[in-house]
This record gives structure tokens, C-alpha cells and sequence, in this order.
């Protein structure tokens, strides 16, 4: 927050800021509204997801997240499973010799850097609404109407999906859309040897220590630092959906610190 809006916050009686806020949240959504429903790229986005809805119900899936331990983790093991990949996964897909069901991505900086390998991946890609400024859509683009505020958890998402500080978030609205159950959790390290304010935009310096692969975020790629309260906050919300739907999110993440979910040991969720 700048300087000048935190004074003007410390002057503002809390209720009063609170109503300010969101009242100019509620004029944002509302401009943004008219081309996020009814443009034809969202339009047909829509009908795609209509079709998608429970499509896959009963069945379990698996969401990977892109943390060092996946390194550690026996991702053959995925090779006929349902999953969502996110970001820049397929940094991994030559030496695990398959690609993932599906690729979420809705980060700007993520997509605006990476929009010729996203466009030449051949899967289901849903991507923020926002990408279109990057990318053109093709067969296997499905436009997603993220949003940075308002937290949800959106159990239809053809509407508005909040995108709760990680896309492994819209990755739970998204299985939740499509039916499955229990989603498990793989990669979601939930700690970052990056230190910083959350949210702040970082260039990098050298190999990427966060993720998988060092070139993930490497030299040259701006991104921004995590906001583990605000996903944590975030998946609350998701485990508190599933489990009123009667539905699981578990926690298979080798060495993982996130305590939201429950934990299972993932060579255990397959037969030897």
C-alpha cells in the first residue's frame, strides 16, 4: 500500500474505509463485467465449461504444484490419472514423458512471459480472462474470469472465480466445477526460500531455488513474491466447500508445510 493511501486509511474511520472499499470494488466489477460475459471469446469459453460441469464426477484427481519436492516425488506414477498442471509445468513434460490433463494459469506476469510455449501446449489450457492481451485463443483455450479481490470459492466456474494469491486455488474451484473427488495435492511446498514482501514484483537473479526446475523462474523472469496467509486463508475456503459437498482435498505433498488439508502418503493412494 503507498504511503499516501495508508495516511488517508490511518485518517478514515475503519466502517467508513471499509464502505469506500467496497463500494470502488463493486464499480470495478461492474466495468469489467459487459466483456468478461458477453464477448465472444468468453462467451464460447462458457459453453465450453458449461459441458464440463460434473463431467468428471466421482473420479479423483491429482493438482501439481511446481515446489522442489516435486523432484522427490514419483510423478510416473500420474501417467493415466486426471491432472491439472499449472504455470509453467511443462518445463517437466520431456523428462516425464507425458503432459497433464489439463494447464491452469492466470498470473500476468506468468502468461505475458510465457505466451508461445502456453499457446503451443496441446491440452486444455483455462486461462484468466486478463491473458487475452498476450495470447490468442485457439481449440483448447478456456478464458477464466479471475478476479485479485472479493474472496469466494466459486463452485460453478463459469462465473466469477477468485484467485486467492495461487493459481492452485482456481485449480481447486476448477476440479470442484468439474465433479472430482477426493483432489490431491502433490508439489504444494507452501515455503519459499525467496524472501520479501508479499506480492512484490521481483526480477530474477539467477536459478530458481523455489520450484522444480531451476530455469522455472530463473535469470531475467519477473514474478511476484507469494502471500502464504492470504492462500492459506484461501484454502481454507476450499476445504471448507468440499467437505459441506461431502467431497475430499488431501494433501499428498512430499515434505510439505501446509496444514489445511488433511495428509496422505502418496505412494499409498496407488496399488504395488
Amino acid at each position: 500500500m503507498s504511503s499516501l493511501r495508508q495516511q488517508a486509511k490511518n485518517l478514515t474511520p475503519a466502517p467508513l474505509w471499509r464502505a469506500g472499499r467496497d463500494s470502488w470494488l463493486a464499480l470495478k466489477h461492474a466495468a469489467s463485467w459487459p466483456l468478461a460475459t458477453l464477448h465472444p471469446w468468453r462467451r464460447d469459453s462458457v459453453r465450453r465449461l458449461a459441458d464440463l460441469k460434473d463431467a468428471h464426477r466421482g473420479e479423483r484427481a491429482f493438482i501439481l504444484g511446481n515446489g522442489p519436492s516435486l523432484r522427490t516425488t514419483g510423478i510416473g506414477k500420474l501417467k493415466d490419472e486426471k491432472t491439472f498442471g499449472m504455470n509453467r509445468v511443462f518445463l517437466a513434460f520431456p523428462e516425464w514423458g507425458f503432459q497433464t490433463s489439463f494447464l491452469v494459469s492466470v498470473n500476468d506476469l506468468v502468461i505475458e512471459q510465457s505466451a508461445a510455449d502456453i499457446t503451443a501446449l496441446p491440452m486444455p489450457k483455462f486461462l484468466s480472462w486478463r491473458s487475452r492481451l498476450f495470447l490468442k485463443p485457439d481449440d483448447q483455450t478456456i478464458f477464466l474470469h479471475t478476479t485479485y479481490e472479493r474472496p469466494k470459492f466459486a463452485k460453478d466456474a463459469r462465473g466469477r472465480l477468485w484467485e486467492g494469491a495461487t493459481v492452485t486455488y482456481v485449480a481447486l474451484q476448477l476440479a470442484y466445477h468439474m465433479g472430482f473427488d477426493p483432489v490431491i495435492l502433490i508439489g504444494v511446498d507452501h515455503s519459499f526460500a525467496s524472501k520479501g514482501a508479499s506480492n512484490t514484483t521481483v526480477t530474477s537473479q539467477g536459478e530458481d531455488l523455489d520450484h522444480f526446475d531451476p530455469r522455472y523462474f530463473g535469470r531475467g523472469f519477473r514474478w511476484q513474491l507469494p502471500d502464504l496467509d492470504m492462500s492459506e486463508r484461501a484454502y481454507q475456503m476450499a476445504r471448507d466447500a468440499y467437505e459441506a459437498d461431502g467431497r475430499r482435498v488431501l494433501d499428498a505433498t512430499v515434505g510439505g508445510q501446509l496444514t489445511v488439508f488433511p495428509k496422505v502418503e502418496y505412494n499409498s493412494l496407488f496399488r504395488s
